[in-house]
C-alpha cells in the first residue's frame, strides 16, 4: 500500500509519502511560496568573469550572486559541444544580460547554482527548447516501448528542440504526448517574451507550487491513496487531477476534520520524522545506525547493538548490514543528504555478502528521484556513494544550532 498524505495549515503546507506503512519522502512549503527555486528562470546580469575557475558569478537579485560554469553556458547537447572548452571570457562578459535557470539553491555561504541549458517539466516528458536530441526515462522497461517513445518525441518536436520522456510516458498516446509539448513550449514563448522586454535582475517564470509538483512528478498508478485534510487544496487537487491525471481521481480523498488525530498523527508521520532525524537510530532487529553529517560528507556508521543473531557471526552480520542497508537508503531520501556518503558497514568476510549488500542498496536508490552514484567498496572496506543535493531540506528551517556547544554535539 502507497499513500499520500496532504496536510494543510493556515502557513504551511505539509506533504508525506508513506509505503507499507514506513515514511519514505517528505516535503513542507510555506503558504506565502508561490514555488521552489530550483527550476525556476532569471534574467540576470553578469558581474564578473573569473577565467582562473572557467566561471562567472550573476546578478539574479538574490543576496548572493549566482554561479555559472562554462559546462552550463556550452551548447546542451554533448554531440554539439567543442572537443576542446574556449575560455570563458570568449563567451560571458562583465555587464551582459543572460537569461539562466536555477538547478541548485543557495546553501549555507553558496549562491545559487544556474545554468543555461533550460529544462520545463511536464505530465509526461521534459520540454529543452534548445537541446536538440531525444531521451527517454532509464526507468521505461522494454526496447519496443522505449523504441515507441523515441519515435513519437522526434516527431513532435521542432528542429533544435530536445525531449525527453518522462516515466509517466510510458504507454501514453501521441495525442497525449504531444499536447504536453505544446503547452510546454507555449510557457517557453512567454518566457522568452518576458526576457525581451524585462530589465535584470528580474524573475521570467517560477517553478509550480507544490501541490501541482505533486500531481506533475509523483502521482502514478503505484500510488493507491491520496489523503487531503483541507477542503480548499483538495478542490485544488481535484482540478489538477482532472487535468493530468482524471484516471487516479478515484483515490483521492478527502479527511474529515471531525476525526480525533490529525491526518499525520494518524499515519504516524510526525514519530517517524522524529526518529529519522536523530544521531542514533535504532532498527528492527536491534542494530542500530550512528549517523554523522557535515556540509559536503555523511558518514553512518552500522553496529549490531542488542542484535546476536540465531546461528554464526557472518549471518548475523550480514542480516544486519541487510537491514541497515534499506534503511540507509530510506532514510538518505527521507533526509534528502546530498553529497559524498560512506557507509561503514560491519565487517564480513564473504566477499559475496559485501556484493549482496552493495547490489540491494543499488535496487532500492534506483527508485529515488534524485541522481545517485553507489561507486563500490574502498581499500578500507567502507561503501563509498554520492547523492546529488539541490536545495536545502524542508526541515532545515525548524532546526537551529545549539547554543551551548554551538553545533559540536558535545558538553
Amino acid at each position: 500500500m502507497k499513500q499520500m498524505l496532504i496536510h494543510g495549515q493556515s502557513d504551511m503546507l505539509q506533504t508525506a509519502i508513506i509505503q507499507e506503512g514506513q515514511l519514505i519522502e517528505y516535503d513542507m512549503e510555506k503558504s506565502t511560496v508561490a514555488g521552489q527555486l530550483v527550476g525556476s528562470i532569471y534574467k540576470g546580469r553578469v558581474i564578473n568573469v573569473l577565467p582562473g575557475m572557467q566561471a562567472a558569478f550573476v546578478d539574479i537579485g538574490f543576496n548572493k550572486n549566482a554561479f555559472l560554469y562554462i559546462d552550463d553556458v556550452l551548447h546542451p547537447n554533448l554531440e554539439r559541444q567543442p572537443k576542446e572548452k574556449p575560455p570563458i571570457t570568449q563567451l560571458l562578459k562583465a555587464g551582459q544580460e543572460v537569461v539562466v535557470q536555477i538547478m541548485k539553491e543557495p546553501l549555507g555561504s553558496k549562491g545559487a547554482r544556474v545554468t543555461t541549458h533550460y529544462s520545463l517539466p511536464g505530465r509526461f516528458l521534459v520540454y529543452m527548447p534548445h537541446a536538440d536530441y531525444v531521451g527517454v526515462s532509464k526507468k521505461v522497461s522494454g526496447e519496443q516501448e522505449r523504441g515507441r517513445l523515441r519515435s513519437i518525441g522526434e516527431s513532435i518536436r521542432q528542429s533544435g528542440e530536445g525531449v525527453i520522456m518522462r516515466t509517466a510516458a510510458d504507454s501514453e498516446s501521441y495525442d497525449s504526448l504531444q499536447s504536453d509539448l505544446e503547452l510546454l513550449r507555449e510557457i517557453w514563448t512567454g518566457i522568452e517574451n518576458r526576457a525581451k522586454v524585462g530589465t535584470a535582475p528580474a524573475e521570467l517564470h517560477r517553478e509550480a507550487g507544490l501541490v501541482h509538483r505533486l500531481v506533475r512528478d509523483l502521482l502514478n498508478a503505484q500510488m493507491d491513496e491520496v489523503w487531503i485534510n483541507d477542503s480548499g487544496r483538495y478542490e485544488e487537487m481535484e482540478r489538477l487531477m482532472r487535468e493530468m491525471a482524471p484516471a487516479m481521481l478515484p483515490r483521492l480523498k478527502l479527511y474529515e476534520a471531525g476525526n480525533s488525530a490529525s491526518l499525520f498523527d494518524r499515519y504516524g508521520v510526525n514519530e517517524q520524522l522524529h526518529s529519522a532525524f536523530e544521531r542514533r537510530i535504532q532498527l528492527g532487529s536491534g542494530g542500530d545506525l550512528i549517523w554523522d553529517q557535515t556540509e559536503a560528507l555523511t558518514v553512518v556508521d552500522v553496529n549490531t547493538g542488542r542484535f546476536v543473531g540465531t546461528s554464526d557471526l557472518e549471518d548475523t552480520v550480514f542480516k544486519t548490514n541487510m537491514e541497515a542497508a534499506e534503511q540507509i537508503a530510506r532514510l538518505l531520501r527521507l533526509r534528502d543528504v546530498g553529497g559524498i556518503i560512506i557507509i561503514d558497514f560491519i565487517d564480513m568476510e564473504q566477499h559475496a555478502h559485501r556484493e549482496q549488500i552493495m547490489a540491494r542498496l543499488e535496487q532500492i536508490m534506483r527508485e529515488d528521484r534524485t541522481k545517485c552514484q553507489v561507486v563500490g567498496w574502498t581499500r578500507l572496506g567502507l561503501l563509498e556513494m554520492t547523492r546529488k543535493k539541490v536545495r536545502e531540506h524542508a526541515l532545515s528551517p525548524r532546526h537551529e544550532t545549539c547554543s551551548v556547544c554551538k553545533g559540536r554535539g558535545k558538553l
